[in-house]
């Protein structure tokens, strides 16, 4: 009897079960949110009505590069320098004679520059004043070379600068000129006299001058006697 009842019941329970799944109402779907102003809505392709079924926009052409221009663009020119000559013109017997020639040839040459040739060295150099009519009168100027600060001085007492005054002997021309330049400054005529034999100096004028040019020209124009050729990297 037991088990009967329990058959009984569970067959009332599923008929409960399946009148409740029938009578139930509908499922609605979820509300959407709202469409947010100025943003086009996405749509589905199951959607109905003719969007669903527009054509969709052909795609923006592609942009067409320009032709290219046939014409050749020029390589830049570049000009061919000339490749410099370097001479030595001269001899000039003085810095003002090489100045005066360097003017007659500036024009003629890229470059110019005197230099100094110093001539033959002397053993020794006298500084000195010459020969006063006598002793007093020597003996009264070496006294006003001395108050003047000066020391190394003599009067000359025979030979042919006898009642001169000597003023100092230097080896090197330098000191010489430097004594020499001091004693005048204070107002004393002091000269400079070599001891043995001194040549002169000479002037040559190295010049640079374009490939081509006629260095026979520019010894011509600057009254040089000789020209040798020069290395230009004295000249940079």
């Amino acid at each position: 009897m037991l088990i009967r009842a329990l058959i009984v019941l569970l067959i009332v329970l599923n008929l409960g079960v399946a009148a409740w799944w029938i009578s139930r109402p509908a499922a609605q779907p979820p509300a959407l949110p709202e469409h947010p102003a100025g943003v086009t809505r996405l749509q589905l392709l199951g959607e109905s009505g003719a969007t669903a079924g527009a054509t969709p926009p052909a795609p923006a052409p592609a942009p067409v590069a320009a032709p290219a221009s046939t014409e050749a663009t020029p390589a830049p020119v570049v000009a061919a320098v000339a490749a410099a000559q370097c001479f030595s013109i001269g001899p000039f017997d003085s810095d003002a004679a090489a100045t005066a020639a360097t003017a007659r040839i500036a024009a003629q040459a890229t470059r110019v520059r005197p230099r100094e040739i110093p001539g033959q060295q002397a053993s020794g150099y006298n500084v000195l004043l010459p020969p006063l009519p006598d002793r007093e009168a020597a003996q009264a100027l070496a006294q006003r070379i001395g108050a003047a600060g000066f020391d190394d001085y003599l009067v000359v007492n025979g030979g042919e600068q006898a009642n001169g005054i000597a003023l100092g002997r230097y080896r090197s021309r330098e000191g010489a000129e430097r004594r020499q330049a001091a004693l005048k400054a204070a107002g004393f005529d002091a000269q400079l006299q070599a001891i043995g034999d001194e040549g002169p100096s000479r002037w040559w004028l190295d010049i640079a001058l374009a490939e081509g040019a006629a260095i026979s020209r520019l010894r011509s124009l600057a009254a040089a006697s000789k020209s040798q050729s020069l290395d230009c990297a004295v000249l940079r």
